[in-house]
C-alpha cells in the first residue's frame, strides 16, 4: 500500500481473491470505519485498474489495483464524547482502560467520533497530555481496532515521557491471548524476525530482512487440536507484530481476515468474527511511585464463546 496527501493505491493479493473488495479495504484500512468506505464507493472515489468502482460488493482480484481518491481532510476538532468506558484504574498519572474489541484507539478519516479517545476526553477533560497533539491526546500507544485489552493513558506529559521511554526501552510488560490455527509443537517459543511492509503485497506488513527488529515469546495454554490457545509476550512493539509472526511460523490467528487463510468459513462457524486476539496484561514502572504495577483482565465474551466451543469440539477421555 502507498499512501500520498489524496491517494491511497493497493495492489490486491492473492489471498484475498474473491472476497468483497470492501471488506478487502476494510481490512487493509483499519482505522477507517466500514461505512466510510462504502460512502467513498458510493461517491466514485474508488477505481480498480483505473475504472471507476462504485459497487462495494465487487470482488477482488489478484493483481488489480485499487486507488481511493481521498476527500479533504475533516475537521481535525476532536469532541468529547459520553461513551461507555471500562476503567481499570486511574490516579493523578494513568487511565489503565480495557478496549473493547471494534473500538478505535483514535480519530482518522471516516472516525472522527466514537473512537477511545472522544471517551476519553468525556471522561478526562483537559487532563490528558498534549505530546501526541490533538487527535491523540494522552495515548501512549495503541492496539489494532479488532483487538481487545488494556491500554495505558497518559493524564499529564511527565507521565507520558516516563511511559514512552519505557515502551522504548521493551521493559513494559506486555502480554497477549490468542487463539491460533493448528496444534503447536513445543509447549514455547520466540519468533526473532524484522517487520517491514511486505513489498508482495503493500496492504500488509510482513517479516522482511530490512525491516525493524521484532521479537515475540509465545508460551501454550491449552490445545484443540486444530487450533492452539496461546499466550504472546511483546518485548517489541511492531504495528500487527503478534499477527505478522504467528502467521509467518504457520500460526495465523483466527479469525485475522488480513493475515489468516483466504476464506472466512472456518472462522465463522467457531464465531469468531475478528482476530481472536486480546491484550490481557499490562505492566510498568508508576511515573510518580517508581514501583512496579501490573494490571490484568480476561477476554471478553466473544473471545470465550469460541473458546468454549472449541472445548466443546474436543472428544471425551
Amino acid at each position: 500500500m502507498t499512501k500520498n496527501n489524496e491517494i491511497i493505491e493497493i495492489e490486491i493479493s492473492g489471498e484475498m481473491e474473491g472476497t468483497r473488495l470492501d471488506l478487502v479495504l476494510s481490512a487493509c484500512l483499519e482505522d477507517m470505519s466500514r461505512s466510510y468506505i462504502q460512502k467513498l464507493f458510493e461517491q466514485s472515489r474508488i477505481t480498480v485498474n483505473g475504472r471507476v468502482c462504485t459497487k462495494k460488493k465487487e470482488k477482488a482480484a489478484a493483481g488489480n489495483i485499487v486507488r481511493i481518491n481521498m476527500p479533504e481532510p475533516e475537521s481535525t476538532e476532536v469532541l468529547p464524547e459520553d461513551i461507555p468506558l471500562e476503567i481499570i484504574h486511574e490516579d493523578e498519572d494513568v487511565i489503565i482502560v480495557n478496549k473493547s474489541a471494534g473500538m478505535v484507539v483514535h480519530p482518522a478519516p471516516g472516525n472522527s467520533s466514537g473512537t477511545l479517545v472522544n471517551g476519553l476526553m468525556y471522561h478526562a477533560g483537559n487532563r490528558l497530555s498534549t505530546i501526541n497533539g490533538v487527535i491523540r491526546p494522552g495515548i501512549v500507544h495503541r492496539i489494532d481496532k479488532d483487538t481487545s485489552g488494556l491500554l495505558m493513558v497518559a493524564k499529564n506529559d511527565r507521565a507520558h515521557r516516563s511511559l514512552a521511554e519505557q515502551l522504548a526501552e521493551h521493559s513494559i510488560t506486555r502480554r497477549y491471548t490468542a487463539i491460533v490455527y493448528s496444534n503447536i509443537k513445543a509447549e514455547e517459543g520466540t519468533v526473532d524476525a524484522p517487520i517491514g511492509r511486505d513489498p508482495r503485497n503493500r496492504m500488509r506488513n510482513a517479516v522482511v530482512p530490512d525491516g525493524k527488529s521484532a521479537v515475540t515469546h509465545y508460551s501454550v495454554l491449552e490445545r484443540f487440536g486444530d487450533f492452539t490457545l496461546v499466550e504472546a509476550r511483546l518485548e517489541t512493539g511492531r504495528t500487527h507484530q503478534i499477527r505478522v509472526h504467528m502467521s509467518y511460523i504457520k500460526h495465523p490467528l483466527l479469525g485475522d481476515a488480513l493475515y489468516g487463510p483466504a476464506s472466512s468459513k472456518i472462522a465463522s462457524k467457531l464465531g469468531a468474527g475478528r482476530q481472536m486476539l486480546h491484550a490481557g496484561v499490562i505492566g510498568f514502572i508508576h511515573p510518580t511511585t517508581s514501583e512496579y504495577v501490573e494490571f490484568r483482565v480476561d477476554p471478553p465474551e466473544d473471545f470465550s464463546k469460541v473458546l468454549d466451543t472449541l472445548r466443546k469440539k474436543q472428544p471425551s477421555e
